[in-house]
């Protein structure tokens, strides 16, 4: 079984994993979690002791834990780990139950197809430190955004599910709007989804970032909300 969850955050919102329903499934290392992005448990520069006891707790989990970049997170860390191959597309491997599903990359898990983008403007840079809590890599690379496009196309550029950390354009817009917020103002990341959005054909889009749980459709925002897909 494959479930979908938003942002952990590091230890600030990952108790959702181990409340309520969820909390009550009977899971092996064949059924993943995927974070959408901000996973944060890869923050430091150096592993501290935070960090490693979490992440010997996701390796003795039931599950197996797979996650996408947010913008909040230690890309230079991320970025260490050595380029594996995994269900057809590349990963970094943070150990055996702990795994980076990298940008514009397709991979075939249970019989589905997962088109996988991370990244999202920060909109709190400016009060941030550049390679201490914020990094540049938050953006998409041109070389990235290409790979992506080549590999929708191997795929027909169609695609089960499209799985990203923020969103297209008019979605982000719906979902300020809800809320009764300004105008929400185009950046480089959702113009990037806008044009794989425009290229792919697809039957669910799911994303987080935004903090809150909402369906508009054929995309879905997820925060708390731990949903299963298949």
């Amino acid at each position: 079984m494959i479930y979908l969850t938003g942002d952990t955050h590091g230890e600030i919102d990952v108790n959702k994993l181990f409340v309520g329903d969820f909390a009550k499934k009977q899971l092996t290392k064949a059924d993943y979690v995927i974070i959408l992005g901000d996973f944060g448990f890869i923050w430091e520069n150096t592993p501290d002791e935070v960090e490693k006891t979490w992440l010997d707790k996701f390796d003795k989990l039931p599950w197996t834990t797979l996650f996408i970049d947010g913008n909040h997170e230690n890309f230079s860390r991320l970025n260490s780990y050595p380029v594996e191959q995994w269900h057809g597309g590349k990963v970094h491997k943070i150990n055996d139950s702990v795994i980076h599903l990298m940008r514009g990359q397709v991979f075939d898990i249970d019989g589905k197809s997962f088109f996988t983008f991370g990244g999202a403007k920060s909109i709190d840079a400016a009060c941030r430190t550049e390679g201490i809590s914020w990094w540049p890599e938050e953006q998409a690379s041109y070389a990235e955004i290409q790979e992506g496009f080549d590999n929708l196309l191997v795929h027909n550029n169609k695609i089960d599910y499209v799985l990203t950390h923020t969103c297209v354009t008019e979605v982000c817009n719906l979902i300020v709007r809800s809320f009764g917020s300004s105008f929400y103002e185009p950046d480089p990341m959702t113009k990037v989804l806008d044009a794989y959005h425009s290229a792919v054909d697809f039957d669910k889009w799911y994303f987080a970032h935004w903090h809150v749980d909402k369906n508009f459709g054929r995309y879905e925002c997820l925060y708390d909300k731990i949903i299963e897909v298949i």
